[in-house]
């Protein structure tokens, strides 16, 4: 049996605003295990972004469970969860977060700095093998305004990756990019997922997008509509090998 990464048990996460309660997520149960990449939709109101921030440990259930690699999220405290976030997932933002002065090593870096286990030499090595790993050794010595849109996505999951997480958690990671570069992601995304037995939630709303994933959870106020697994999966490498050539590229 595989292993499994998250463990959603009847999840609810409730607002009071003013006199009224908010019902953001209504009872949600599902599992991911490792080596999956999945996709999370929804449009605006389904819970989508409540449900990221549970995710990504920045926010805890009103009622039910969540368990991330075999912890019980809803028993630590904030530091705790400082730790697990830092220790277990690695991010990927639609806006890349990187220090705009720093170059591409040292923003992959980031992540190592609070890991007082890790040396300096160490941090480093790690980072240029992520940065390898994301196909951009060459541009280590870069700022992000050196970088294109995709290039600083990159280096954002290769900071994602330099952890070792048992969960890359991408959050719109294609909305600030072009179709093509888009793509270039997807097939990076896939790569990781494929060849290095990944696990990846992509939150997205984006039917294209998570197309390249191998199962999709699609959200409605706060419910889970359908969760399927996609039987036609694409290759990311493939549609980007079919894109005609312009004079733009």
């Amino acid at each position: 049996m595989s292993k499994k990464i998250l463990e959603i048990k009847d999840l609810k996460r409730e607002f009071i605003m003013g006199s009224e309660t908010v019902h953001a997520l209504r009872g949600i149960s599902f599992d991911v295990n490792a080596g999956e990449f999945v996709t999370i939709m929804g449009s605006s109101g389904s819970g989508k972004t409540t449900l990221l921030n549970i995710l990504g440990c920045l926010d805890k259930p009103s009622i039910g469970n969540y368990f991330l690699d075999g912890v019980d999220v809803k028993q630590l405290s904030r530091d705790e969860l400082a730790q697990l976030r830092n220790h277990k997932i690695g991010f990927v933002f639609q806006s890349y977060n990187l220090l705009p002065r720093t170059t591409a090593l040292e923003n992959v870096e980031l992540p190592l700095l609070y890991n007082k286990e890790v040396s300096a030499a160490d941090r480093r090595e790690r980072a240029i093998n992520a940065l390898k790993a994301v196909k951009l050794a060459d541009r280590h010595d870069h700022t992000p305004s050196q970088l294109s849109g995709g290039q600083q996505q990159r280096v954002a999951i290769a900071r994602a990756l330099v952890n070792e997480p048992v969960m890359i958690l991408a959050d719109e990671a294609t909305g600030n990019l072009d179709s093509r570069t888009s793509y270039e992601i997807m097939a990076l995304m896939q790569e990781l997922n494929q060849t290095q037995g990944k696990t990846i939630v992509f939150v997205t709303h984006e039917p294209d997008i998570a197309s390249f994933s191998s199962r999709t959870i699609q959200l409605r106020d706060g419910h889970i509509q359908k969760d399927t697994p996609n039987e036609s999966m694409r290759s990311a490498k493939e549609v980007l090998e079919n894109l005609p050539v312009t004079d733009d590229y």
